[in-house]
């Protein structure tokens, strides 16, 4: 039996989908004897005079009953003795696009379900190019309702001609295109006798037998995090998903966007042990030393990933509220949610034609490539690199309504690589120079943003910038590095030492944290006490101990600049 297949059916409204999906199950024998009959008593009052109405089986809203059309996005799992399937049949009237774009988000192959009577229509392309869009790389393009052209082979060539042109302007692979009837059976799920002239096999025999897996796979080892498991203060895992690779005890990984390197010392599947774990696994990950890693971070092996602030992306927007440049959006992805705007929307889609238009703004269901700036750096790429870090939605802050999906087209990096990051190192110790950030206040974005400068890697002897636009530090004191245990002294501009935190001695000078924010610790014993608290930490970035111990504004302000 082959692997699971997961297909949506889309197309023009009143094309046929749930129809067709119905009678499918219906004459696999893929329902139960009370579904039957329920579905034969429903029909009697339906819009077919008596006739079964397939469709029934999947528009299960009185709405839906009502109008005659789909709403919803409708799930259903059935088996055959080939395979497995799950099916997400989507609305087609252009209302419920967004209902059409969740179901594409899960799909490996499209049926769209193109009227013979119609031909090629605005929304059959729409629903095409959001296919395309969610990376779907399987097509079957159902000429349905042969049985009201007189099972026409000329129209279907015309009809095959339409599709492609569509083929050949969207770049779409592996495609079939097959003559049906979904009212009548006709190649629905055995192969019709009035359609003669057409050589292949039905639909159902079809869906059983394609093969949608890929040899490309994703490059290198990569888990998003999607949350930090701090039983005690003695363990700390960080828990997710593997989207590609596979990962063992032992293994050199690098956590994004932080950039710091660490090795992998336990790997836990459920409750056990495991030395090493692949793609799909759930798993929790512990490492051989502290790091910088929240939910949201990525931790990645060999995958050729960087954090990027500022994205390209082909979006679908949704909301009923056009979209325009400036607003402040929630940006979710991977497993990080971040604010973001969009500073420029390069060019809108023609649906109907592929044409780029240039536009100030993008209504509902309208398809545009933008550009996107988000409030710091994070671990993203290229949709066609890495599927999981290339998609994206935006969520309206005020609403919560998913304004927009969409895939990275393009990535711009601010900031630099770990290697060239500044930093404070001294023979095994070395902690981040996060001192060095600055702190600007987008006149665009309306937004408070990070930016790491490129510095040089300090150790002890080396004099530092102790002024930058955003910070501006005294002669001498010392630097807190929590997440790596680090102190550093500064004595007239100078590194004087690079200690751990364990022996560090306060001298009566004023102290930061790796931030470079004011620790108000005036006292050996309040630093020891700072330092109790922190190891205490069930998460690191716990706001009511940075709210009790640090202070932002002391040796740090925030710039106004356009980025």
């Amino acid at each position: 039996m082959k692997g699971l297949l997961k297909f949506i059916t889309c197309g023009s409204v009143d094309d046929g989908k749930s129809t067709l999906i119905g009678h499918i199950l219906y004459d696999a024998k893929l329902i139960y004897a009370d579904q039957e009959k329920a579905l034969e008593l429903d029909s009697k009052v339906g819009s077919r005079n008596g006739d079964i109405d397939y469709s029934l089986l999947l528009d299960g809203l009185m709405a839906e009953r009502e109008q005659g059309i789909t709403i919803d996005v409708a799930y259903r799992y059935f088996t055959t003795d080939r395979r497995s399937f799950i099916v997400a049949d989507t609305p087609g009237h252009e209302e419920y696009t967004r209902n059409m774009a969740v179901g594409a988000s899960f799909a490996d192959l499209a049926v769209i379900l193109i009227d013979a009577s119609q031909g090629v229509l605005v929304q059959t392309r729409r629903h095409a190019r959001i296919c395309k869009l969610m990376g779907i790389r399987h097509f079957v393009f159902a000429v349905n309702k042969m049985d009201l052209v007189s099972y026409s082979e000329a129209r279907f060539n015309e009809i095959a001609e339409q599709i492609d042109r569509l083929k050949t302007e969207l770049s779409l692979e592996n495609i079939q295109i097959i003559p049906l009837s979904a009212t009548e059976g006709d190649n629905v799920t055995v192969k019709s006798k009035n359609i003669p002239w057409y050589n292949g096999v039905p639909l159902l025999e079809y869906l059983e037998s394609v093969d949608v897996s890929t040899s490309e796979e994703e490059q290198g080892f990569y888990m998003p995090v999607q949350r930090v498991c701090r039983p005690n203060h003695t363990f700390r895992g960080f828990q997710g998903q593997i989207e590609s690779g596979t990962v063992s005890v032992g293994d050199e990984i690098v956590t994004l966007p932080s950039n710091e390197k660490a090795r992998v010392k336990q790997i836990l599947l459920t409750d056990k042990n495991v030395e090493a774990a692949f793609k799909g696994q759930p798993v929790t990950i512990t490492l051989d030393k502290e790091v910088d890693v929240s939910r949201g971070c990525v931790i990645a092996k060999e995958a050729n990933l960087a954090p990027y602030q500022k994205l390209t992306i082909s979006a679908l927007w949704m909301d009923d509220e056009p979209l325009t440049v400036g607003k402040d959006y929630l940006v979710k992805l991977g497993t990080k949610t971040i604010s973001g705007i969009v500073t420029k929307i390069e060019y809108a889609v023609d649906v109907n034609t592929g044409e780029h238009i240039p536009v100030d703004t993008l209504s509902k269901n309208g398809i545009a490539v933008c550009k996107l700036l988000l409030a710091e750096p994070i671990a993203a790429d290229l949709f066609a690199n890495h599927k999981t870090l290339g998609e994206l939605i935006l969520i309206d802050r005020v609403t919560n309504m998913t304004s927009a999906c969409g895939v990275v087209e393009k990535v711009s990096q601010k900031g630099t690589p770990g290697a060239n990051r500044a930093s404070f190192k001294q023979g095994s110790l070395e902690a981040r120079g996060d001192i060095f950030e600055e702190f600007y206040y987008d006149t665009a974005s309306l937004n408070v943003l990070k930016y790491q400068p490129v510095r040089e890697t300090y150790t002890v002897g080396d004099s530092i910038p102790l002024q930058g636009d955003s910070y501006s530090y005294p002669n001498s004191f010392d630097i807190i590095v929590l997440r790596d245990s680090v102190a550093v002294t500064v004595r007239s501009g100078v590194i004087t030492s690079i200690t751990s935190t364990d022996s560090y001695q306060y001298d009566g000078v004023p102290v930061v944290n790796g931030r470079g924010f004011e620790v108000l610790a005036d006292s050996n014993e309040k630093v020891r006490q700072f330092l109790s608290e922190y190891k205490q930490l069930s998460d690191i970035n716990d706001s009511q101990f940075f709210a009790k111990w640090v202070k932002f504004d002391t040796y740090r302000k925030i710039v106004i600049k356009n980025l």
